[in-house]
């Protein structure tokens, strides 16, 4: 007798699945990898048809609960209404996703790389504060979707960092198609690496050492041309102290080297399965150490904030709270207050001017795990997208 699988495909659900309207269970990918929790989206029929191309699938005894609260009286799924700006960002790292597993199997074109960066730089213009919230406070641990995420958040930062240092449209355009496209040789090593507990193996370290160049022949062989782009994808693992890989070069471009910190400063902020996320704070100093009187990390140091939207910060007050918007000038930025004067988690989000004496940020509070994961909706509202 046929044991029944736990694995439902996703096509076999899509009755229990609408569009715009939280899941009644979490999906995961052929690998087991978590996709999408329950209670979250999904936004439409093209990344619907994404999930299924990944072999998603839903856990049976989730399912199963899910139709028998239907038919037991329970409110059927239903749409949540107009999505967010957080939606379209998660609209993001799923057509990144679409797009690069067809760049890697020439089924996709490389050019269309380019209005994807457009929509990115579309949702920093909205807010740049809330594009940094969504890179730096990542409580939702989908490894799956890590080298996606990632390449989205260096993308931020890099367009960041280049408009501190007022470079033009242009350039900037091509740092950020390079941060996007850097990884495309080992994305789906980079997701099996962020739930692995061992070091890397013989065959991963060489992969890991020639994915710079393995990414550039995709990118040419798609068609790229722009040289600013490739060159900032062949180099962006360069050092100028020759330490760096695949090539020990020691004059990697301005691009090349921006890439570079951004590539560390978000891996190091950036949970893994078996490693917590460094605090952005502490991140941001190593840069500081490590590139003294760079004027490249300064530019990104000074985009980022002392303390980046994202980052939990404790009050004089005694409250806790994540930084919601960078000060115009100084070290005191905007908070969300997710606690009370206690400690204590609380209903209300308050928000505090740190400039105020009784406000000030004290630094990093010693424990978060009270607060869970903090939606970004807690903290700027729900924002039309």
């Amino acid at each position: 007798m046929h044991e029944v699988s736990e694995r439902m495909a996703l096509q076999t659900v899509r009755d229990l699945i609408v569009i715009g309207a939280p899941l009644p269970f979490r999906i995961l990918d052929a690998g087991r990898r978590l996709l999408l929790n329950g209670g979250q989206v999904v936004l439409s029929e093209a990344q619907f048809e994404t999930l299924i191309q990944r072999g998603a699938w839903a856990e049976r005894t989730l399912v199963e609960a899910a139709r028998e609260a239907i038919q037991n009286g329970g409110k059927s799924p239903a749409s949540r209404g107009q999505p967010t700006v957080f939606d379209r960002w998660e609209k993001t790292t799923l057509e990144l996703d679409k797009l690069s597993r067809g760049i890697v199997r020439h089924t996709a074109p490389v050019s269309g790389i380019v209005p994807l960066v457009a929509s990115i730089e579309s949702l920093i213009d909205r807010d740049p504060d809330a594009a940094l919230f969504v890179c730096v406070r990542q409580d939702d641990r989908r490894f799956a979707w890590y080298p996606l995420t990632h390449a989205i958040h260096c993308t931020v930062v890099s367009v960041l960092t280049a408009r501190q240092l007022d470079w033009p449209a242009e350039r900037t355009r091509s740092l950020a198609c390079a941060a996007l496209s850097m990884n495309l040789a080992m994305m789906e090593l980079q997701a099996v690496m962020a739930e692995q507990d061992t070091p890397p193996s013989t065959r991963q370290k060489e992969q890991i050492r020639t994915h710079p160049i393995a990414a550039a022949k995709l990118l040419r062989d798609g068609g790229a041309t722009d040289e600013t782009w490739l060159q900032a994808v062949e180099q962006h693992h360069e050092s100028t102290d020759g330490t760096g890989y695949p090539t020990g070069l020691t004059t990697p471009t301005e691009a090349a080297r921006i890439l570079r910190m951004a590539d560390v400063y978000m891996a190091k902020i950036s949970p893994r399965s078996k490693r917590a996320a460094m605090l952005p704070q502490l991140a941001a100093r190593q840069l500081f150490q490590q590139q003294p009187g760079d004027p490249l990390a300064m530019a990104m140091i000074k985009s980022l904030g002392v303390h980046p939207p994202g980052s939990f910060v404790a009050l004089r007050s005694g409250e806790i709270g994540v930084v919601m918007r960078r000060p115009a000038s100084g070290p005191h930025p905007v908070v969300a207050v997710l606690s009370d004067k206690t400690g204590r988690p609380a209903l209300q989000t308050q928000v505090r001017d740190t400039s105020m004496a009784e406000f000030t940020v004290l630094g990093p509070p010693p424990d978060t795990k009270a607060f869970g994961r903090v939606l970004p909706e807690r903290v700027y509202g729900f924002v039309p997208a």
